[in-house]
């Protein structure tokens, strides 16, 4: 088999006599005065068709590529009735289907060497040729030539044609992955410390973070912040907020923060840290859910005690850790001028009161109620005290205190009554009062009375058994009507009983001023 795709042949003369040269009687045409037809035109009938065809005409297949005819050489077949040929291999057809040319011997056969025939028999007119074939060799190069120049005429450029939908699909797609690799976007995201890159074409932070899925709180930190375009190379940085429940210097408040450590945190809410107290810690994760902080910072106190001024720099929680810091004992009632309990405040002076003190216990008089009752059988305007009356006791604990050296007020601390008092009982009297007491009248009453008493109502003698202008003992003056002690009746109703005494006992009863009575 020949290494050409399609074995080539040769035209020569006719198998037969008759079918071109006009038969076996016509005398034969000139070789070179016979028609020239065109690849694949038809000639009359009994002719064969020409099938030469160089193999560098043959194209070129791809693997599952049927062979390619023009339209007036190519049978007519379903697409699936076309076998698929390799780009190496030719096109193979049964034996029975392999056409035969009558009189065609290949290319490459020496002309003394006889050619096979029809369907394989000996040709008979292989003599008569004989002598045709050098020079219808000749002839038939030149129609070949023509043939070729004709057919490449006639064709398309296939190869262009089919390269321009190729080119324009790469151009599309190289126009496509440009456009695609322009919009994605190489970001290193950090959430909370831990840093990833990442391809995106989202446009904007809010966008990048609702793609990844990143939810962003009230106290959250973004940077850039949402809404902030985006290109490639750029990082965006979510700190999250934990919630810090701080009680600094005494005062209670919830505060956020996105450092990760207690120091961290302090450092950003701008808390004081050099010698601070803190009930934790420092290096101290804070986890999302946050912890509760407790913080001193360190304050200037100053501490009067015994005449004598201490400054310290503490971070106590209370104004007794303060002075004990400063080296002062309270003992026994000693204590400071603001509640020991209370936080110390910086700049603050704080005074330590030394105190002694005691107990001391009074009795103190309980006065008695006067009772007054009306009595008909004394006269108007004259009072007897039927019952004195007695004053209660009452028993009285003061507090004795003294700060720094200074006795305070005492403070009454306790009371008991010991003895209730017992009212007072006066007899009040309504008797109209005589006029005079016959027989009396005319004697010198008030000369009487200046020489017993010296005028005085109330006078009492020194022994205590007279009294009054007159000076009554009281069984004389009760005898005369008279109730209670005589000192203590009005002056009239004095010199009425005295009168009275007079008409029963004349002057007797005052023996050494009676003669004053007669003047």
């Amino acid at each position: 088999m020949s290494n050409a795709r399609y074995e080539t042949y040769e035209t020569y003369g006719p198998a037969y006599a008759d079918p071109v040269y006009g038969g076996f009687d016509a005398p034969p045409a000139g070789l070179h005065s016979a028609e020239t037809l065109a690849h694949g035109t038809p000639g009359a009938s009994g002719v064969y068709q020409d099938t030469y065809r160089p193999a560098y005409e043959v194209p070129t297949l791809r693997d599952g590529e049927a062979p390619t005819l023009p339209d007036r050489e190519a049978p007519t077949l379903a697409a699936y009735e076309v076998p698929a040929v390799a780009a190496y291999e030719a096109p193979t057809l049964p034996d029975h289907e392999v056409p035969t040319l009558p009189g065609l011997p290949r290319q490459g056969v020496p002309d003394d060497e006889p050619g096979p025939g029809l369907a394989g028999y000996a040709d008979p007119g292989a003599d008569a040729r004989a002598g045709s074939r050098a020079a219808a060799r000749n002839g038939s190069h030149r129609r070949s030539a023509r043939r070729r120049k004709a057919r490449y005429a006639e064709r398309p450029d296939g190869p262009m044609r089919r390269l321009l939908p190729q080119a324009l699909v790469v151009a599309f797609l190289a126009g496509g992955t440009t456009a695609f690799v322009a919009e994605d976007k190489a970001i290193e995201l950090n959430i909370d410390g831990e840093t990833r890159t990442l391809h995106t074409f989202a446009d904007d932070v809010t966008e990048l973070l609702t793609e990844e899925g990143v939810e962003i709180g009230a106290h959250d930190v973004v940077a850039p912040g949402p809404g902030t375009e985006i290109s490639s190379g750029d990082e965006v940085a979510v700190h999250y907020a934990r919630p810090v429940r701080l009680t600094l210097d005494g005062h209670r408040r919830q505060v956020w923060t996105t450092a990760h450590t207690v120091e961290g945190a302090l450092r950003q809410l701008g808390v004081r840290q050099e010698g601070a107290y803190v009930s934790t810690s420092r290096a101290r994760r804070i986890g999302r859910e946050g912890l509760a902080l407790d913080v001193r910072t360190e304050r200037t106190v100053t501490i009067m005690a015994d005449g004598r001024a201490r400054t310290v720099r503490t971070n106590a929680a209370t104004v007794r850790e303060a002075v004990e810091e400063a080296g002062i004992t309270l003992r026994g009632q000693d204590t400071t001028s603001v509640p020991q309990g209370s936080f110390p405040r910086d700049g603050q002076t704080v005074t330590v009161l030394r105190i002694t003190g005691g107990k001391e216990v009074r009795e103190e008089p309980i006065p008695f109620q006067v009772r007054r009752t009306e009595d008909p059988t004394l006269f108007r305007g004259t009072e007897v005290v039927e019952r004195a009356g007695e004053p209660g006791l009452r028993r009285v604990t003061f507090a004795l205190r003294t700060v720094n050296g200074v006795r305070q007020k005492p403070r009454r601390i306790k009371s008991e009554v010991v003895r209730e008092p017992r009212p007072q009982v006066v007899k009040v009297g309504t008797k109209q009062r005589p006029a005079s007491v016959r027989g009396a009248d005319h004697l010198d009453w008030q000369g009487l009375a200046a020489c017993e008493s010296g005028g005085r109502p109330d006078a009492i003698d020194s022994s205590g058994t007279y009294g009054g202008l007159y000076q009554f003992d009281t069984r004389t003056w009760q005898a005369l009507g008279g109730s209670g002690r005589p000192q203590d009746a009005p002056a009239a109703e004095q010199t009425y009983r005295a009168k009275k005494l007079y008409v029963r006992r004349g002057a007797s009863p005052w023996p050494h001023c009676g003669g004053r009575l007669h003047g």
